[in-house]
């Protein structure tokens, strides 16, 4: 085991410590994957109709995760590094533009609080590890894809397949499951939606779900192994059920409009990493 994981394991406070503090600065920077990365595909894919059709698209800056500048929507006022720092900064600023005092969302030190508190349960469940800096790393891209999918109803592919080689990758070395169990979770946990998917619409003629669904629960599959796709699935449809019916009855959402799975596999997904082992028992007995 490396000396700095055996440093953290002897010293539980400096472990804890630095991973609130580190979940909080990720969190940050989720906050950026979220709302700049949806805006980047979307700039991708004008750029390659343009080029399709051969028209000319009006010059805008490009962008990126780290350019240009954040700055206030209304004011355009550049945030200046002070005023970024994770949830102090918010309360610092009373949750206001400190130019033009426009109202800054809840939304984003909510995010970095969930990722802090998110973080640090995982580290209590796995400690200073290889398993507990991977659980880490899952953790963070599953609260991005859960705010994405649930705000443009998009699951981006260079988030979902990278997530998925990762998980195989890491269970070759056994990390979470064996190789051959982790591949298997891959291949049923992509077919598996797929052909829920076309059975609905052969159906119904409407189309039920994203292939960005398949390849999250394909990603699960292989980090988790195929033993836990039924868990999962389960999962997600009870915690999916929860959320729908509440949204329903205390925000008289029309059921009619479509609700993206994604948050659901992805919320899901953590509580088998976090939980896998005791569902698994209860599950099998």
């Amino acid at each position: 085991m490396p000396t700095l994981f055996i440093t953290f394991n002897e010293n539980p406070a400096l472990l804890y410590s630095s991973t609130i503090i580190l979940g909080l600065l990720i969190g940050s920077f989720l906050n950026v994957v979220i709302y700049r990365l949806p805006k980047m595909l979307e700039q991708d894919w004008k750029g390659q109709c343009a080029v399709l059709l051969e028209q000319s698209l009006p010059k805008e800056e490009k962008l990126t995760l780290s350019t240009p500048n954040s700055t206030c929507p209304k004011c355009q006022h550049a945030i200046k590094p002070w005023e970024n720092i994770p949830v102090i900064s918010y309360l610092f600023l009373q949750g206001r533009c400190s130019q033009c005092k426009n109202k800054i969302s809840m939304r984003y030190p909510l995010i970095e609080l969930v990722t802090s508190l998110l973080s640090l349960f995982v580290i209590t469940v796995f400690g200073a590890s290889y398993a507990g800096l991977a659980a880490l790393c899952l953790t963070w891209v599953l609260i991005a894809l859960t705010m994405i999918d649930a705000d443009t109803q998009l699951l981006p592919d260079n988030m979902t397949l990278p997530l998925l080689w990762a998980g195989l990758i890491l269970n070759a070395f056994g990390v979470f499951t064996s190789l051959e169990s982790a591949l298997w979770g891959a291949i049923f946990g992509y077919l598996s939606l797929w052909s829920v998917y076309h059975l609905f619409r052969l159906l119904t003629g409407k189309e039920g779900m994203g292939y960005g669904d398949f390849k999250l629960l394909g990603a699960l599959g292989a980090w988790f192994g195929w033993q836990s796709l039924p868990i999962i699935i389960l999962l997600s449809s009870v915690v999916g059920a929860i959320i729908g019916i509440s949204l329903i009855l205390i925000k008289g959402k029309d059921k009619n409009i479509p609700i993206p799975f994604g948050p659901y596999l992805a919320i899901a997904g953590w509580i088998t990493l976090a939980w896998g082992d005791q569902i698994r028992h209860i599950w099998l007995g």
